[in-house]
């Protein structure tokens, strides 16, 4: 794997205390509960050299490993993913959100309902919106308004930042998400086509024909099919003696 050669990188994950901002303001988020004031972190752990080591694009994680990393797309709501990260938990799996940013301002107690389940939790962009199309100030704004959230209500950017209606950043796209904090972005090798409502059938089976050993998973939140399919996958996962684990962990070696 390539080396990142940006410069100026900032820390992966800044430390600080933050706090949650107000109760659920959208409609259906009721379920997650008020928000609260989250707790101060601890100061945040350096990148491993293995971190430094990957690309700037990263699309999987090492081959011959027996992990793979399920990520998701952090929007929709939010009963719908409590229930799935409730499912993943109870399989003993741990997975990647990449979180909207009005999908935070909307309901900021998921924020911290990913990280206390022992997830990885990250940007993906503010709104949502085609990013690698959009003037460079625009861009700048869409991933930085959505560190700033996450800092907020948690007191860290988070690891990973993932572009929104792309499954690669342009080099511009990229370049600002490493001046924001991101020294890679997280691209996947397998993509679910969950949010096309095929039914939980179809997104089981198109997840275990591709899944492999290092790959990272693009599903998404919102969708009863995810949902319904999350089972199916952990159990097969397990049986083949793949492991499903944070984004972080995956690329840990």
């Amino acid at each position: 794997m390539g080396q990142v050669t940006s410069t100026n990188r900032r820390d992966v994950l800044r430390a600080g205390a933050g706090l949650v901002a107000g109760g659920a303001m959208a409609n259906g988020c009721g379920t997650t509960g008020t928000a609260t004031a989250a707790p101060p972190t601890s100061p945040s752990p350096s990148p491993s050299p293995a971190a430094d080591r990957l690309p700037l694009q990263v699309t999987h994680g090492p081959r011959d490993s027996v992990n793979v990393a399920l990520t998701f797309h952090g929007q929709g709501d939010p009963a719908l993913a409590t229930r799935l990260l409730t499912t993943a938990e109870q399989h003993g799996a741990h997975l990647t959100v990449l979180a909207v940013g009005t999908w935070l301002d909307a309901c900021p107690a998921m924020a911290r309902r990913v990280l206390d389940g022992g997830h990885d939790l990250g940007n993906h962009t503010q709104r949502h919106v085609s990013i690698n199309a959009m003037a460079e100030a625009d861009a700048r704004k869409e991933i930085t308004d959505c560190a700033d959230r996450l800092e907020r209500l948690t007191g860290s950017i988070g690891r990973w930042f993932r572009p929104s209606r792309a499954a690669t950043a342009s080099p511009l796209v990229a370049r600002l998400a490493v001046a924001a904090g991101y020294p890679h972005v997280l691209s996947y090798d397998v993509d679910s086509l969950d949010y096309t409502q095929p039914g939980a059938s179809a997104v089981t089976r198109k997840v275990l024909a591709e899944v492999r050993g290092g790959s990272v998973v693009s599903m998404h939140f919102g969708y009863q099919d995810t949902v319904d399919a999350l089972p199916d996958v952990l159990q097969e996962l397990h049986r083949r003696g793949l492991r499903a684990v944070t984004t972080t962990e995956l690329l840990s070696r």
